[in-house]
């Protein structure tokens, strides 16, 4: 049998018994919960019975109270007593299943209707009709024909039978808990001593071989191979691990074997690898291995052989590096210089080129400037044109006005003559009226002196207007040549003006040309910075080159090669050409003012 199932069986046989128990111990625990049941009813039972019988005592005793004394407060009692009966009574009806017990209910209650009917109801409507002496009469007369005996005899066998049911249900359900105990105590008893059984049986068939088997695995894993293998013959899982501990036994035996013809191809192997670490490239494994380890000793000599040649080829390949590495090495300090001048070219013509964009744009300034001053100019003489136009129609005006001070004066000579006539006619007429007279022509020869006077101060201002209206045509005339003069100042100030706005526009295009070839120039002396920088970094590289080529040839002649390392064939470095170094003065033309230096396009020998 397998162990799971020695294992299975043990736990099925701890669980039926705890079964077993516990069924018991449910069936006794279910008998008390019944016998507590059924006392928990006898004595509701017994309490309903106990309240009946009181309630009729009561009905009673208030009842003759009542009649002795005729209180209501008796009354009232009474009446309650009744009800409580009447309540208490259906209860237990409900209650007793048993026909005999409930029969007894029903003959309680009959004769307790029938003592109401008789006695307490009938008596109580005397009193209550002022009949007392006759109801207290009829209560002596009656003796215990009057009394409650035969209604409360049933209650009391009611309480009687629930009495010795209490009991009877108590010492069962005392009886159900001692056999409970019991089954518990004897259960666990029971339990404990087949758990140990259990445990003492599976130690006996699983644990002690488990431990002898430990045993013989740690021996074995201790080196000691010799040692025995128990419990092979079982036929459990014991057996299985007992039987894979012996293969494993076997497999280190063999093992064993092997480590030992292993052991002699790594110390063949080792002492080639010391002669390969020496420098050896010559060394090879003549005795052969056992079994499948001579194709490593194969395998081992045939990678010798190639790592021999190939260390031979990355000999004159060291060799070959190296002249190349020289030659470019001596290339790209040509190159660096070369490009440190063409940078140094560069630097001078960013310069030359941030000052005729310097000056450029001076000059478009000075441009937007003078283009500002003439439209200054031109906005000044138009305003003098209209000023000259506004000076002609004065002229003008002026030399209307003269023209018709000239009629206002002829006006008034003609009123000087014609006042100097009146005058004169006055003169006459006083001279004809004798004395009369002398007073009026007195004051004629007034009129006509002062009508003189004012026809040559008329004379006088004529000639005056006359010669002013000459002189007022005459600057009416100047002031018009001078308007013509000022139109032709202001066509030509719009001439000049177009012209320094042309210049202007050109020069701020020049300007802004200037700025993007500087642009372009400070782009490539960027770059040419950059080249040198590459050129440097290069020059490094190829002198790193020439000086690792040096060093992996150092490495390779350390080693002890079968053939002497093939020289590669290398061609002599070519010396750098000279670089010409002409005059400061021919090598870079200093241009003058704003020309720009032509270079000759097909001479590339300093690049």
């Amino acid at each position: 049998m397998s162990i799971p199932r020695k294992l299975g069986l043990s736990f099925f046989v701890i669980c039926a018994s705890a079964a077993v128990m516990m069924v018991v111990f449910f069936v006794n625990i279910a008998m008390i919960s019944t016998s507590t049941n059924r006392n928990n009813l006898s004595q509701s039972i017994y309490a309903k019975a106990l309240a009946l019988d009181t309630a009729i005592l009561r009905q009673n005793s208030q009842f003759r109270g009542y009649l002795v004394t005729a209180d209501d407060s008796y009354l009232k009692s009474y009446y309650e007593g009744r009800d409580d009966y009447d309540r208490t009574s259906a209860e237990l009806e409900a209650l007793l299943t048993d026909p005999a017990r409930r029969d007894l209910v029903l003959e309680s209650r009959k004769e307790t209707l029938a003592w109401r009917k008789n006695w307490g109801d009938r008596l109580v409507e005397w009193v209550r009709a002022g009949r007392r002496d006759e109801a207290q009469e009829a209560v002596r007369s009656a003796g215990k024909a009057a009394l409650v005996s035969a209604a409360v005899l049933p209650l009391r066998n009611i309480r009687d039978v629930e009495t010795q049911l209490i009991e009877k249900n108590s010492a069962r359900q005392e009886t159900a808990i001692i056999i409970a105990m019991i089954t518990l105590i004897i259960g666990g008893i029971a339990l404990i001593g087949i758990a140990v059984k259990l445990a003492m049986m599976l130690s006996q068939m699983i644990a002690r071989p488990i431990t002898n088997l430990t045993n013989a695995m740690a021996e074995l894993a201790a080196g000691e191979n010799n040692v025995v293998v128990p419990d092979t013959d079982r036929a459990d899982e014991l057996g299985n691990m007992a039987r894979a501990v012996l293969v494993f036994r076997d497999a280190a035996i063999a093992k064993r074997k092997a480590d030992a013809v292993q052991e002699h191809v790594v110390h063949a192997l080792g002492a080639g690898l010391e002669a390969i670490a020496g420098g050896d490239m010559t060394y090879q494994i003549a005795q052969p291995f056992h079994g499948d380890y001579d194709g490593l000793r194969l395998t081992f000599n045939s990678t010798v052989e190639g790592l021999e040649r190939s260390l031979s080829q990355v000999s004159g390949s060291a060799q070959s590096v190296h002249a190349g590495s020289t030659a470019i090495r001596a290339a790209s300090e040509d190159l660096s210089r070369r490009t440190e001048q063409q940078a140094e070219s560069l630097a001078e013509t960013t310069a030359a080129m941030d000052k005729v964009t310097g000056m450029v744009g001076d000059t478009a300034r000075a441009a937007a400037e003078v283009h500002g001053s003439i439209n200054a100019a031109h906005k000044d003489a138009t305003e003098g044109g209209q000023v000259v136009a506004k000076a002609v129609s004065a002229m003008d005006a002026i030399e209307k006005s003269s023209q018709e001070i000239g009629q206002i004066i002829n006006v008034i000579d003609g009123i000087s003559f014609q006042t100097n006539l009146l005058a004169l006619n006055a003169g006459v007429e006083a001279a004809r009226a004798g004395d009369a007279g002398k007073g009026f022509a007195v004051v004629a020869n007034e009129v006509r002196a002062l009508a003189q006077r004012s026809a040559t101060a008329a004379r006088d201002i004529k000639t005056l207007i006359t010669t002013a209206s000459g002189q007022v045509v005459h600057g009416v005339s100047l002031v018009g040549e001078t308007g013509k003069m000022l139109d032709r100042i202001v066509t030509k100030i719009a001439d000049v003006n177009v012209l320094i706005n042309d210049i202007a526009n050109s020069t701020n295009t020049q300007a802004a040309n200037l700025k993007q070839v500087n642009g372009a120039v400070v782009d490539m002396d960027k770059l040419t910075q950059q080249n040198a920088a590459m050129v440097e970094e290069s020059t490094a590289a190829a002198r790193r080159l020439a000086d690792e080529a040096d060093e992996l040839a150092a490495l390779v002649s350390r080693f002890q090669l079968g053939t002497t390392a093939p020289t590669a064939r290398t061609k002599p470095a070519a010396s750098p050409r000279p670089i010409p170094r002409p005059a400061a003065a021919a090598a870079r033309h200093r241009a003058a003012g704003n020309l720009a230096v032509k270079i000759d396009e097909d001479d590339w020998t300093d690049f």
